[in-house]
């Protein structure tokens, strides 16, 4: 996957606007890096091993030697740097999920992604550090249902770095969500991770037509000088 730009025969690259970045008005954005499915040894990956399923394999190859890697090294220049933050998790606050909405709740259920569970836990190599934000969800984008929006205009984050799964999901709705709120939105493409490499890649090629950025680990480090 490049990240120097999509094709330039899409007549649509021409209109987006390119925004300075700072570090001192950036957050670091983990999404969803729990055990229930952002770990082999967790809920899905276990259930995946038990069918002999390869359906998980992308996924988890991807999370392993691109996601957390890269997102450990962001969230050391980060906070090295003095930027923010923001950890999100998904899941229900209940053990039977009947706080989650209806198309959520056997997802959560049959990975016993709830509070105080460990596959709601967020995974041990990207563990946040005291102090730092964490916010539950129990949609798929955070606007939906936390107060990321009020959070961090308090904070004075007003440009986004994206890491975390899924790609097409999750990290994909959040930043759609926070671009059309104004946020300056960059999606870390090596640091960002799906179930299939066609759903990943149509998610970056897609979001840089209008709506945000899409770099790599490298290209951010090298920006905000972390």
């Amino acid at each position: 996957m490049t990240t120097d730009g999509i094709d330039d025969t899409d007549y649509i690259q021409a209109f987006m606007t390119e925004r300075s970045v700072s570090l001192d008005r950036s957050a670091l954005i983990v999404v969803d890096m729990q055990n229930a499915t952002g770990a082999r040894d967790g809920a899905l990956g276990r259930r995946m091993a038990k069918e002999r399923s390869n359906s998980t394999n992308y996924r988890f190859d991807r999370i392993e030697a691109l996601v957390v890697p890269n997102t450990k090294r962001l969230l050391a220049g980060f906070r090295a740097g003095g930027g923010g933050v923001v950890y999100l998790t998904v899941g229900a606050g209940r053990k039977d999920a009947a706080d989650a909405p209806p198309h959520m709740r056997k997802l959560f259920l049959e990975t016993d992604n709830y509070v105080g569970s460990r596959e709601h836990e967020i995974v041990d190599e990207l563990k946040p550090e005291p102090g730092e934000l964490i916010l539950r969800k129990t949609s798929i984008g955070a606007f939906a249902s936390t107060g990321i929006d009020h959070m961090l205009r308090c904070m004075g984050w007003d440009t986004l770095f994206m890491t975390g799964v899924s790609t097409n999901m999750c990290v994909e709705t959040t930043a759609r969500e926070a671009a059309d709120r104004g946020y300056n939105v960059t999606m870390v493409e090596d640091a960002c991770g799906s179930t299939r490499e066609e759903l990943h890649e149509g998610t970056m090629i897609n979001f840089q037509r209008l709506f945000g950025r899409v770099r790599s680990t490298e290209q951010v480090a090298t920006e905000l000088g972390i």
